[in-house]
């Protein structure tokens, strides 16, 4: 039979709604990993950023980041692989921007593959709030004018805002830019009324950085069972095994699903990999 391997989405999935794991769940998957089962996670947060949420769970097969941009070594803290933003590419994102008075926060990687997140005068509220939530977090720095540093690879150029304000910014990127970058908009699962608008490479997707995921582990695509919510977890869903949905998913990701679990304020990621791990053996 082959090996079951699990891969989870963190926020509105495995993470419940205040951005905690419960004990239930950090005791469920440290048996199974102490048990060798391959479970790991495929989010849109950094590695500090994941870390600082999920960090009680002894995680030790490589981590999906950066919705699948970044791949690394959760146990050595070593990049493996990833897809960067063209900087030529990334300093024009940032550019549409300013001509509608909104800058964004760049994530990077530098030379020595530490990350860091680009930013200028926190002045508008999604954005502070944002850096707010992530308190002595080491990769914030402030510029006076934002572009990227010649000699750091760009994961993702993030605008937070309200909808109204995002969609001519993605309107203008995808019509000059369309060709070259992977665009998705999220509403925010924790800033009231506002949204995230993200750019990155072509293939700094989940559904790519699965696929890269699966080629640097030797494992099927049709191996994998996939948990995800919310709409940037589609890509996961089109490519993943057998395909999850907890109970309070998106519609979208609802109507792809094989399942639907309980809901991520009820354990429902843990309980069904520990069902399912103990009805094989």
């Amino acid at each position: 039979m082959s090996r079951q391997v699990f891969i989870t989405d963190l926020d509105g999935t495995l993470l419940r709604s205040d951005q905690t794991l419960s004990n239930h769940t950090v005791d469920t998957l440290t048996c199974l990993l102490e048990q060798d089962t391959i479970v790991t996670f495929a989010t849109a947060r950094g590695s500090i950023s994941a870390q600082n949420v999920v960090g009680r769970v002894p995680w030790k097969y490589p981590v999906i980041l950066y919705n699948g941009a970044l791949l690394m070594d959760w146990t050595n803290d070593r990049v493996i692989d990833g897809y960067w933003l063209d900087q030529r590419v990334t300093n024009e994102v940032i550019a549409v921007g300013r001509q509608y008075g909104i800058t964004p926060l760049l994530f990077t990687l530098d030379a020595n593959d530490r990350e860091r997140v680009w930013h200028e005068r926190l002045v508008r509220r999604g954005v502070t709030e944002f850096v707010r939530s992530r308190k002595d977090d080491p990769r914030f720095v402030e510029v006076a004018k934002l572009q990227c540093p010649d000699d750091e690879r760009t994961l993702a150029v993030t605008y937070i805002g309200l909808k109204d304000e995002l969609e001519p910014i993605l309107a203008d990127v995808n019509a000059k830019l369309g060709h070259l970058v992977h665009a998705h908009m999220l509403k925010d699962y924790y800033i009231e009324d506002h949204y995230f608008l993200e750019f990155s490479h072509l293939n700094g997707n989940k559904k790519d950085g699965l696929k890269l995921w699966a080629q640097h582990m030797g494992i099927e695509l049709a191996d994998t069972v996939i948990f995800g919510d919310h709409l940037n977890d589609l890509g996961l869903f089109e490519v993943g095994g057998t395909k999850i949905a907890v109970a309070n998913a998106h519609e979208s990701i609802i109507q792809m699903a094989d399942q639907v679990i309980l809901s991520n304020n009820e354990d429902g990621v843990a309980n069904y990999v520990r069902d399912r791990i103990g009805n094989s053996e």
